[in-house]
């Protein structure tokens, strides 16, 4: 398989499962996108098999370690089949990628699959907020910092507003998928947090049932949207750090998401009765003035 070959098969899966992502991709100079749609691959294939039900945790365990141990394999050789190794292999050249980068990638998501002391029964919890924001860098923030150096920055506090931004998108992500992660399992709203609001885990499995909203219920999760919201501002303070070249992408991607947010605290966060999400028309909207942006900065470039 050719590299070119790869990348068409990451275009392939990220503008199958991207939704939001390929949005932002789409007003990326063709070989920056080509990168994104790779890191994107690959985060997928991790994802999917963190949550893939069909099989255990135990099994799930075994077969990210065995896609692990291969990926770095194919890392340190050069020579590999998987489609996703080989246009990341590639990714990480051009783009001076470190290899410390990808790995905290994968310890991220590996995280959803290890034992943890303080999980509640069979729900996988996390104490307080600073460890909630140890699993987002991993997840989130470390893709932020992977991206901007596919779009290209020189100032070191482009790095800071990164991890930041990252921050921002995951919980919007945990605002959004309250309901979907407890049926999973997996309770990420700090119980420091919970506590403070008299919520417990059986009552956000309550909620995920269909009991009804209280204002305790309500106030958790508005102090989550108060945090992310606060966040978002690193988005502001990173745009004009990177290459104008992608900052249409960063600029789609960002709206996309707070647009989310806004649409889960205009629901008074009921994230129960409904999955929010921005409809489709509304990310074209957006799609359409940051390809108008594109189009003004590579002209101004």
């Amino acid at each position: 398989m050719t590299v070119a070959e790869a990348y068409s098969v990451c275009r392939r899966i990220a503008k199958r499962e991207a939704k939001n992502f390929y949005y932002a991709f789409r007003v990326l100079p063709r070989h920056k996108s080509d990168a994104m749609c790779a890191v994107y691959a690959f985060m997928r294939r991790a994802d999917d098999i963190a949550d893939d039900e069909t099989m255990t945790v135990e099994e799930r365990r075994v077969v990210m370690q065995r896609w692990v141990e291969d990926w770095r394999a194919a890392r340190q050789s050069g020579v590999c089949g998987d489609p996703v190794f080989v246009a990341l292999n590639d990714t990480q050249k051009t783009f001076a990628i470190p290899d410390a980068l990808l790995e905290e990638l994968v310890e991220g998501t590996t995280m959803d699959l290890a034992p943890r002391p303080e999980s509640q029964g069979a729900v996988q919890t996390y104490a307080d907020f600073d460890e909630l924001y140890r699993y987002c860098y991993l997840v989130a923030s470390v893709v932020g910092l992977v991206c901007i150096r596919i779009f290209g920055y020189s100032d070191p506090r482009a790095e800071k507003f990164a991890e930041e931004t990252g921050i921002a998108f995951q919980f919007t992500n945990i605002l959004r998928d309250v309901k979907e992660d407890v049926e999973r399992g997996r309770v990420y709203l700090p119980l420091d947090m919970m506590a403070a609001h008299g919520v417990s885990v059986e009552r956000v499995k309550e909620l995920a049932a269909g009991a009804a909203m209280t204002d305790s219920d309500r106030a958790l999760l508005e102090e989550l949207v108060a945090k992310a919201e606060g966040y978002y501002g690193s988005a502001n303070e990173l745009l004009p750090l990177i290459d104008a070249d992608s900052r249409a992408a960063l600029w789609v991607l960002a709206m996309i998401y707070y647009d989310l947010l806004v649409r889960i605290r205009a629901k008074k966060c009921d994230v129960f009765s409904t999955r929010v999400r921005v409809p489709s028309a509304g990310k074209l909207v957006i799609l359409a003035r940051g390809a108008v942006m594109a189009l003004r900065n590579r002209r101004n470039a």
